[in-house]
């Protein structure tokens, strides 16, 4: 850290470089370890230092430090051992990640009972019974027991008014359609022309790999019949790889996708929301007569997500199509890890409540730090707020 070149220093800003010089002779005389630590943090305040060093930072990063070209033969031969041993602990990480596997697929049994239970409330298939609709807020836990009970009758009273004027609505209507409403990773794949067809989306299931077959996990989407396709499950599988890679063991960080497959849609016909007619004016070279050509083109649609880009036998795709593919891994790994398991809390909002609370915590932990830093500016008896208030001048590209 300390060997920044000179460089790298005379290419900063003088006035940045006197902030660290005064420091260095105000604190003349104080302990050395304490000197130290101040001109770090000095230093770290730096924009033009930081940028610095990190320009040398990306330059060493895969690169050797040099320290191994200068071993003896006979350490590196030892370095070497080290290494063939750092290889067999990522083929037992691999073995430990297939056994977790293995776990998710005994447990998603126990689990699917519960997911059953609750596709069948939503499709209406099931009425929960008194004992079963019981659920105590938080708010409600300090209210007395005779607070409770007034309150409890008043809401049984308008839940049979409103059971009067309208129509009793079946299960949960449109439950899926508003997880997908609240989650933004999901929301910004919908449409205006998906959100009538998804109001028919009954349920999702997450199917995993057989024993004893390559490791990997199939979304099924369940439809009720509809008027825009004849299907009533549209499918999208994962194939997952979970060992070294040969040609780079130090790599492996757990199982990755693969490759992902998805299904076809029988679309009823006018009625594909993924493709749109256009029509478009051409006027003849010679004659100067002008015809009008209709030319159906693909459409953004949330149904896209059926047919993921194929990816070659070479393995090479253009950057256009990773982002895709990479987009769609996270996606469909998100679906199998937080919304099939949780999807009542990202109906009702909690799911993402809980998350904006942790980004919030995080926000008034980094105000409180700048309040701080703020206040022991204000006090100190050097601080000049118009040298503050100054820009940085700009960090030259190397």
């Amino acid at each position: 850290m300390a060997d920044i070149d000179n460089k790298d220093q005379a290419e900063m800003d003088p006035a940045d470089m006197e902030d660290v010089e005064e420091v260095e002779e105000e604190e003349t005389g104080e302990d050395e370890n304490s000197k130290a630590r101040q001109l770090t943090v000095q230093m770290m305040q730096n924009p033009q230092i930081l940028a610095a060093l990190q320009e040398r930072l990306d330059g060493l990063n895969g690169s050797p430090s040099g320290y191994m070209e200068s071993l003896p033969k006979v350490v590196k031969r030892r370095v070497n051992a080290l290494k063939n041993l750092q290889v067999k602990c990522a083929h037992i990480e691999a073995k430990f990640y297939e056994e977790v596997h293995e776990l998710e697929r005994k447990y998603a049994a126990l689990y699917q009972p519960l997911f059953d239970k609750r596709s069948d409330i939503v499709k209406a298939a099931y009425e929960p019974t008194d004992e079963e609709c019981e659920w105590k807020a938080d708010e409600e836990e300090e209210l007395t027991v005779s607070k409770k009970d007034e309150m409890k009758e008043k809401a049984k009273l308008e839940e049979e008014k409103k059971d009067e004027e309208k129509e009793d609505p079946k299960g949960i209507p449109e439950f899926w359609s508003t997880v997908f409403k609240n989650v933004d990773l999901l929301s910004d794949m919908l449409q205006e022309h998906d959100e009538p067809i998804l109001k028919h989306l009954q349920d999702i299931k997450v199917k995993f790999s057989d024993p004893g077959q390559p490791m990997s996990f199939t979304l099924e989407f369940l439809f009720e019949p509809n008027d825009f396709f004849t299907n009533t499950v549209l499918t999208k599988t994962y194939k997952m790889r979970s060992e070294p890679d040969e040609n780079d063991p130090f790599s492996f960080d757990g199982p990755e996708i693969m490759c992902c497959t998805g299904c076809t849609i029988e679309w009823t016909k006018g009625k594909n929301v993924t493709l749109k007619t256009i029509k478009k004016k051409q006027k003849h070279k010679g004659r100067g007569t002008v015809r009008t050509v209709t030319k159906t083109v693909p459409n953004d649609s949330f149904f896209n997500f059926f047919t993921p880009p194929e990816v070659p036998e070479s393995g090479e795709l253009d950057e256009d199509s990773e982002a895709v593919l990479a987009a769609d891994f996270e996606i469909g790994h998100f679906i199998r890890e937080r919304i099939v398991p949780r999807a009542v809390l990202y109906f009702t909002g909690e799911a993402i409540e809980d998350d904006d609370d942790d980004y919030d915590e995080e926000g008034e932990e980094a105000d409180d730090e700048e309040g701080e830093e703020e206040a022991d500016e204000e006090n100190d008896p050097d601080y000049d707020p118009k040298k503050e208030a100054a820009p940085p001048a700009e960090c030259k590209q190397q």
